[in-house]
């Protein structure tokens, strides 16, 4: 099973929510609402979202608020953040990257467009940031707190399939004491 990619939508305008809902979930995206940034911020607590949608303009804490909070604390500072709002003044889109967003979109928007750069941030959330890692066995602990094997890990977090095959010094240290192999390996390095 392929999990679905989960998207925290924040606007205080319910029909906003509902029809971001309807579009992401039509195009395989689990998806999370939030009608404040303090409500946002609770929920990123308790789940840890692929990207999150967020309107500039809300009562309480606006959206370029949000963000800052989000950037300020591990490991939401990796959370990619597209502004969804009306807000298109320069100096509104530029205050945006200020704050940590790595994309801005203006109301009314087209959906195409917002689907391909949903996804387009989504595939660069793998390659950004940091990566934890067993120094021992060398798993990978994901954003929920397991530890994988890292071919598992990139597989289920890009498009990459894996191989396998052994290194030179594996081949050494796994069948130097085999007879067969030491003179494999003489016979290749005769030829």
């Amino acid at each position: 099973m392929v999990n679905k990619n989960l998207i925290l939508t924040v606007d205080d305008k319910p029909q906003n929510l509902q029809f971001l809902g309807k579009l992401l979930s039509n195009n395989g995206y689990e998806v999370a609402m939030a009608q404040s940034g303090p409500q946002a911020l609770t929920f990123v607590k308790s789940e840890f979202p692929d990207l999150i949608l967020l309107d500039v303009m809300m009562p309480e804490m606006d959206g370029y608020e949000v963000c800052e909070k989000l950037r300020a604390e591990f490991p939401t500072h990796q959370i990619p953040v597209i502004f969804l709002t009306a807000k298109s003044d320069a100096q509104d889109i530029l205050k945006g990257f200020d704050v940590g967003g790595v994309d801005y979109v203006t109301k009314p928007f087209h959906s195409a467009e917002l689907l391909a750069r949903i996804k387009t941030h989504i595939e660069l959330k793998t390659l950004r940031g940091l990566l934890p890692m067993c120094s021992h066995c060398k798993k990978i602990r994901d954003d929920k707190g397991f530890w994988n094997d890292v071919d598992s890990y990139f597989e289920t977090h890009s498009n990459l399939t894996f191989t396998h095959g052994l290194c030179p010094a594996c081949m050494d240290k796994l069948y130097k004491g085999y007879d067969w192999y030491n003179k494999r390996k003489r016979s290749d390095t005769h030829e």
